[in-house]
């Protein structure tokens, strides 16, 4: 018989390894990311032999972020066609299952933070292998929990998007993430789908964020920001469609009306969620669109250590 004290010390165990290995996580993205700077500029003093002492005792660094956050855009673009296409291609779902899977576990977590931050309790997540999944509260602001699930997970994907307008950041955002989805297995993941999501992913971001290139690493955590955003818009609209035509399935929006007696009915809630969904996909958009459209700074010119006047 496994008593709770003893699971109790498993989980902190556990818990302690995950949060020194986020430490060497966030150690080993900054050494990387200064790696990457200073390739730049080695190469460009590999293109500075043979030239005058007065040229070559200067390092040139161009700065152009507007040039990365062009290439990011354009992988939005590409992430987010790839992610309707599959939509309408017959047996993709065996594709993009283990992202639905994600997807729920990522809404689930916005139940539980909206929970916790509400000073409520929360006493499990579990997941269900069609990709649905469940979280039990107690306490807490019922409103703001049964709205954190697909808001959550759009801003979850916006803010992951906004990261990766560079792509020196989708190591440390992979490793986070992974960290992230282990802690919350850990404390919160009630049965065996929800540790199996939650194990794979975890493990299998940290992996990605040690193993794989950057490009490759920035490309996947690219699709999982759009596969986050989208799906809970398409969630959304099924929503409303269920609170509209059929408003006997339960769903967060029937348990909002539930809370308000019905006052506010479930399609009214359904709709406010879908557009506050795209209100912050087209914020999302337009903070990439401020970025394309930043002038980028002058290259800025520094004189080498020990170089003359």
């Amino acid at each position: 018989m496994i008593t709770n004290e003893t699971v109790e010390i498993d989980r902190g165990k556990i818990v302690w390894t995950i949060v020194r290995f986020l430490s060497f996580s966030v150690d080993f993205a900054r050494v990387e990311s200064w790696q990457s700077r200073n390739r730049a500029g080695s190469q460009k003093a590999l293109e500075n032999r043979g030239r005058p002492s007065f040229v070559s005792s200067y390092k040139v660094i161009p700065m152009d972020p507007q040039a990365e956050t062009k290439s990011a855009f354009k992988l939005l673009l590409i992430c987010s066609a790839i992610t309707v296409l599959l939509w309408f291609v017959p047996f993709a779902g065996v594709i993009t299952y283990p992202f639905r899977m994600f997807v729920t576990l990522i809404h689930e977590s916005g139940h539980a933070v909206a929970a916790l931050l509400t000073l409520g309790q929360v006493r499990r997540i579990t997941l269900d292998w069609n990709g649905s999944g469940l979280t039990e509260t107690v306490g807490g602001i019922g409103l703001f929990i049964s709205s954190a699930g697909y808001i959550g997970a759009t801003l979850f994907g916006a803010v992951l998007l906004l990261i990766l307008r560079r792509a020196a950041n989708a190591r440390l955002a992979a490793l986070l993430t992974g960290c992230l989805i282990l802690l919350i297995t850990v404390f919160l993941g009630g049965n065996f789908a929800a540790w199996v999501a939650g194990l794979l992913f975890g493990f299998g971001l940290l992996a990605l964020g040690i193993f794989a290139t950057r490009k490759f690493t920035h490309f996947f955590m690219s699709f999982l920001g759009v596969q986050s955003v989208l799906n809970a818009l398409f969630d959304l609209k099924t929503v409303v469609y269920l609170s509209t035509y059929n408003p006997g399935v339960p769903t967060d929006a029937q348990n909002m009306a539930r809370a308000t007696g019905n006052w506010l009915p479930a399609v009214v809630w359904s709709f406010g969620w879908a557009v506050l969904a795209l209100t912050i996909l087209a914020g999302t958009l337009f903070l990439y669109y401020r970025s394309l459209k930043q002038t980028a700074p002058p290259i800025e010119v520094y004189k080498a250590a020990g170089a003359h006047a």
